[in-house]
């Protein structure tokens, strides 16, 4: 017997909406962009799981978990763990969001262009530096 939501090679799909409990954004205050950098916190991660979030039982689901685990190897991007994971961006940000939550991860947001210096200011420090 054939569901249109069941593929039996693949077995059952679980929607994107499943695994956020039907949220479209986390609790963030800012966005997260595709290249802001995830990094797993090196801690008591049992004490910090327990802070209030929605990760129940002090266990993670499996796709918080894989994050968990991408990110303890490497830092890696939002758009690199959306292509990882092969999830829609919109899903990973509101997982990252649940670890953010719970204090298992941390996020450096990217600088906005308008922070960054200009190019005569950089092509001055080189020259100076050139000059030494």
């Amino acid at each position: 017997m054939s569901h249109g939501w069941f593929d039996e090679e693949a077995g059952p799909i679980v929607r994107p909406y499943a695994m956020t409990r039907g949220r479209t954004r986390g609790t963030v205050d800012h966005p997260l962009d595709l290249i802001a950098l995830v990094t797993a916190e090196t801690g008591d991660q049992e004490g910090a799981a327990g802070t209030g979030s929605d990760l129940t039982d002090r266990e993670l689901a499996p796709e918080h978990a894989e994050i968990m685990r991408r990110c303890r190897r490497t830092t890696e991007s939002v758009a690199e763990l959306a292509t990882g994971l092969d999830l829609p961006v919109g899903v990973v940000r509101v997982l990252i969001s649940d670890l953010l939550d719970a204090g298992l991860v941390r996020v450096s947001r990217p600088v906005p262009a308008s922070q960054l210096q200009d190019d005569s200011t950089l092509r001055e420090v080189i020259d100076g530096l050139r000059a030494l």
